[in-house]
């Protein structure tokens, strides 16, 4: 029974944790709760080959109230690009139904360290003093484009989680403002997490290696206490958000980028 209180008490603060990073970052918490649920579970002795799995479902599920409540915090303060979301949004979800299903047949070292790498060159767009340096003056149109928003899919969904880690990236590049990207991203999340979320529903179904209280891969447990602290702290994090200026939010975002990808590469090749 102890083991279970000081795992609530976990989850609770991990989702408190990542709700918080969503409406500051537009991430939906997936990178905090992905391995922290990867570690609860290998405590309670969840079979090796379906933790990872199991992680990555349950914090897909969770990112869902998160964007939910992000991009209505960051719509109030007209940081949504409504536009564009009906442009990408359709091609986002398509990404995310492709990322689950790659997500079962690629090694998820494998995963982190593409992830790392990616993490690492949007860092340093971020961090460095690259303001005015974009590669377009506005977001692009046209078929091609939608190769990008197909990707972020693919790949947030393959990681449970958001998108808002390469969508703000992606978005700056196309010389959109800091705020608005990162509230465009937040709506992106909910486009990855619902497909993301059904699909490994799906694909873990009748798995007797399950822990208990799962519907396929997502773990109900771990969903019920995660998921209402990141609804709940999502707002203030995009309060705190709209009270940075532009350099400090990049700043911050890109330090942020910085520590998860030395954890995935540490994870990739150490463990």
């Amino acid at each position: 029974m102890t083991d279970y209180m000081v795992l609530a008490a976990a989850m609770l603060l991990t989702g408190g944790v990542g709700g918080i990073l969503a409406g500051l970052l537009g991430v939906g918490g997936g990178i905090v709760i992905v391995p922290v649920m990867e570690a609860a579970l290998t405590w309670l002795g969840v079979d090796e080959a379906i933790r990872m799995h199991v992680a990555v479902a349950t914090s897909l599920a969770t990112i869902i109230p998160t964007s939910i409540a992000s991009s209505r915090a960051h719509h109030r303060r007209k940081a949504v690009d409504v536009e564009l979301v009906r442009r990408w949004g359709l091609f986002v979800l398509l990404g995310a139904f492709a990322g689950t299903v790659i997500a079962s047949q690629v090694h998820s070292n494998v995963l982190a360290i593409i992830f790392a790498i990616v993490a690492l060159i949007v860092a340093l767009k971020m961090i460095l003093p690259l303001e005015g340096r974009t590669i377009a003056d506005d977001v692009p149109k046209g078929a091609l484009v939608q190769v990008v928003p197909t990707s972020i899919g693919a790949v947030s969904s393959m990681m449970g989680i958001g998108g808002g880690t390469l969508s703000v990236a992606v978005l700056t590049l196309f010389n959109q403002p800091i705020h608005r990207a990162v509230g465009t991203a937040a709506l992106f999340g909910l486009a990855i997490s619902l497909p993301g979320t059904v699909g490994f529903m799906i694909s873990g179904l009748d798995d007797p290696r399950l822990p208990p209280g799962s519907i396929g891969y997502v773990n109900l447990i771990g969903f019920a206490l995660i998921s209402p602290m990141t609804f709940l702290a999502a707002p203030l994090g995009a309060d705190i958000a709209h009270r940075l200026s532009r350099r400090h939010l990049s700043l911050l975002f890109g330090l942020f980028l910085v520590i998860v990808a030395v954890r995935m590469f540490y994870r990739a090749l150490f463990s």
